[in-house]
C-alpha cells in the first residue's frame, strides 16, 4: 500500500522562515520592533524589490534569469523624471518608463529566443547597455528639482486610515496577484512551467516556445518599470546610478521564496514572501545596532540555505 505525500505550496516554507524571524527579532527589540509603523516602512521598502520579483519569479520558473532589472529601474527612474521635466504629465510619464522597460525585456526575451543566447550572456549586456543609456539620457548626472506631479503620493502614507500602507505596497500586492494568476490560472502559465521543466518536451508538446521567452521577459520588464515608477515616486529624481546590485536583491527574494534555478518551480507569492523576508532581516539588524555587514552576511547565508534544501529536495 503506497501512503500518499502531503506536497505544500512552495510559499509555505519561506512563510514559516519569515514568522520565525519577525518572532525573533520580536523578542530580541520589543520595545522598537513589533510595532504596526515599523510593519508599514518594512512593507513600503519592499515595494520595487517586490514588483521586480513577481516579474523575476516567472523568468526563473521559466528557467531563464534577468540580471538588467537594477538598469531597468534606473532608466525608468531617468525617463520618467525626463518627461516630467517636459511637461508631460504624470500618468503618460509613468506609463511611458514601464514602455520603456518593457521594450527592454521583449529585446532580453528575443535574443534569448531567436539566437539562442544564454540569458545570463544577453541580460548582462543588456544590463550594461541600459545603465549606459540612462547616464546617457541623464548626461551622467541626476535629474533633480522635477515637479513630480502627484507621483512622490505613491510613497507617502494614505490620506484615510482604512487603507494602512502606501499606495505602492498596494501597487505591489496586485502586481504579484496578476502574475500568480497569469502563472497559477492560464494556458499561458502553464506553458511557462513546461518549458521550464522541459524545453524539448515542451516543444516537442506544441508549445511555442519562442513566444513564450519573448512574452515572459516582456511582462518582467515591465513590472521592472512598474518597480522604477515606485523608486521615482521615493527618490523624486532621476537617478542613472540608482538600483545598482538590484538585481542580486531580486533573484534572491525569488530563491528564497521556493524558486529554483533549475525553472520550472516557484511562486510569485513566494517571492513577494522572500523579499519581506529580506527586508524584516535588514530592519531587525538596524533595530538592534547591528552594522550592515551583519545584514549582508545573514541574507547570503538564508539564500545558500534556501538553494542547498531545494538542491536536496530535488535529489530526493
Amino acid at each position: 500500500m503506497t501512503r500518499g505525500k502531503i506536497t505544500l505550496p512552495p510559499w509555505v516554507p519561506p512563510l514559516a522562515a519569515l514568522v520565525v524571524v519577525y518572532a525573533a527579532f520580536a523578542v530580541l527589540a520589543p520595545d522598537t520592533f513589533p510595532r504596526v509603523g515599523v510593519l508599514v516602512n518594512m512593507a513600503r521598502e519592499t515595494a520595487v524589490v517586490g514588483v521586480a520579483a513577481s516579474g523575476m519569479a516567472m523568468v526563473i520558473m521559466l528557467g531563464g534569469i534577468d540580471l538588467s532589472v537594477g538598469s531597468a529601474v534606473a532608466l525608468t527612474t531617468v525617463v520618467v523624471a525626463l518627461l516630467l521635466r517636459g511637461g508631460v504629465g504624470p500618468v503618460p510619464a509613468a506609463l511611458a518608463g514601464v514602455l520603456v522597460a518593457a521594450a527592454a525585456g521583449a529585446v532580453n526575451g528575443g535574443l534569448t529566443a531567436r539566437l539562442a543566447i544564454t540569458p545570463f550572456i544577453v541580460t548582462l549586456g543588456t544590463m550594461s547597455i541600459l545603465r549606459g543609456a540612462a547616464k546617457g539620457l541623464a548626461h551622467e548626472q541626476p535629474i533633480n528639482n522635477v515637479d513630480t506631479h502627484g507621483l512622490d503620493a505613491l510613497a507617502l502614507p494614505p490620506s484615510h486610515a482604512i487603507f494602512v500602507f502606501q499606495p505602492a505596497v498596494w501597487l505591489m500586492l496586485a502586481a504579484g496577484l496578476a502574475a500568480a494568476v497569469i502563472l497559477e490560472r492560464t494556458r499561458f502559465g502553464r506553458h511557462v512551467v513546461a518549458v521550464g521543466s522541459n524545453e524539448e518536451t515542451a516543444r516537442l508538446c506544441g508549445v511555442e516556445v519562442e513566444r513564450v521567452k519573448v512574452l515572459v521577459y516582456t511582462i518582467a520588464g515591465a513590472l521592472a518599470g512598474l518597480a522604477g515608477v515606485i523608486e521615482f515616486s521615493t527618490l523624486t529624481v532621476g537617478d542613472p546610478t540608482d538600483s545598482i546590485g538590484l538585481e542580486l536583491d531580486v533573484i534572491a527574494a525569488v530563491v528564497i521564496g521556493g524558486g529554483s534555478l533549475s525553472g520550472g518551480e516557484g511562486s510569485v507569492a513566494g517571492a513577494l514572501i522572500g523579499a519581506l523576508l529580506m527586508t524584516t532581516i535588514k530592519t531587525g539588524c538596524t533595530h538592534l545596532g547591528l552594522s550592515n555587514w551583519v545584514q549582508e552576511i545573514v541574507t547570503g547565508g538564508i539564500i545558500i540555505v534556501a538553494s542547498a534544501i531545494d538542491r536536496l529536495r530535488r535529489q530526493r
